[in-house]
């Protein structure tokens, strides 16, 4: 669905990337993390053809991102984490922007608001931003993209909202659908990412499904002196430490 090879980009004398490859395949939801600046947002704009590759290739779906093309426009929809919203009713938001959206599912949009306590007929300016990302977030996932990109979705979402954000999103899923999504509050969607790409200095360091990881990790509180000494990797807590060891026991 999404194969990107050796992709190298840069902000004028600032480089991004530098020969990246990867693929995204559908019926998955990939977590892309990375430390701030890696260029997380910027491999999704690339990914949406918002930015164009200084080397290498991306293709989605078959096409060229950067083309543009309506064929391709109407089958990929980002999310992105600093957005702007028309001054309009949500009616009227939907009118002027399915068109572009052929597949577009308008009883999935109302049951998504629903579930986000949104009211039908409210004014997009007069919401605080966390309620215009639930809006935004609907459309996406209504649109029935099969690529959806996600960049910091949960960013200005309370408790209540995470909540419902993870299971409208385990709804949307099917088969046909790959979505990314880039995020730091990782135990938001842990539940739902079913593989990890991290990204470090321009590359790939790490590209593995949950099961592999659970396979071959363990990831446990623990009290013993013992265990924190042998652990791959420990978090001191109130209450003891929480480590990453390996897997030994299939746990």
């Amino acid at each position: 669905m999404i194969c990107i090879q050796n992709l190298s980009f840069a902000y004028k004398k600032k480089p991004v990337f530098h020969q990246l490859n990867l693929e995204f395949q559908p019926g998955h939801v990939y977590g892309l993390l990375g430390k701030n600046g890696t260029g997380k947002s910027s491999l999704l704009r690339n990914i949406a053809g918002l930015l164009r590759p200084h080397k290498g290739s991306i293709t989605v779906n078959g096409f060229t991102p950067f083309d543009r093309l309506p064929v391709f426009l109407q089958d990929v929809f980002m999310v992105p984490e600093e957005f702007y919203l028309p001054d309009i009713s949500v009616p009227d938001f939907i009118k002027h922007y399915v068109p572009f959206y052929p597949r577009f599912n308008a009883e999935s949009f109302r049951n998504y608001i629903s579930i986000f306590d949104i009211p039908a007929d409210s004014t997009l300016q007069n919401m605080s931003y966390g309620q215009k990302k639930k809006v935004l977030i609907s459309f996406a996932l209504a649109t029935n993209a099969r690529v959806l990109l996600m960049d910091e979705p949960t960013n200005g979402l309370d408790i209540l909202s995470k909540s419902q954000f993870r299971r409208i999103l385990a709804e949307a899923l099917d088969d046909e659908r790959c979505i990314i999504v880039s995020t730091h509050q990782v135990k938001d969607l842990e539940n739902l990412i079913d593989r990890i790409t991290v990204i470090d200095d321009g590359k790939i360091l790490f590209d593995e499904n949950i099961e592999e990881i659970t396979r071959k990790l363990a990831f446990r509180f623990a009290v013993d002196a013992d265990d924190v000494t042998t652990a791959l990797y420990s978090e001191s807590l109130l209450r003891g430490h929480v480590i990453v060891s390996a897997n030994t026991e299939g746990e």
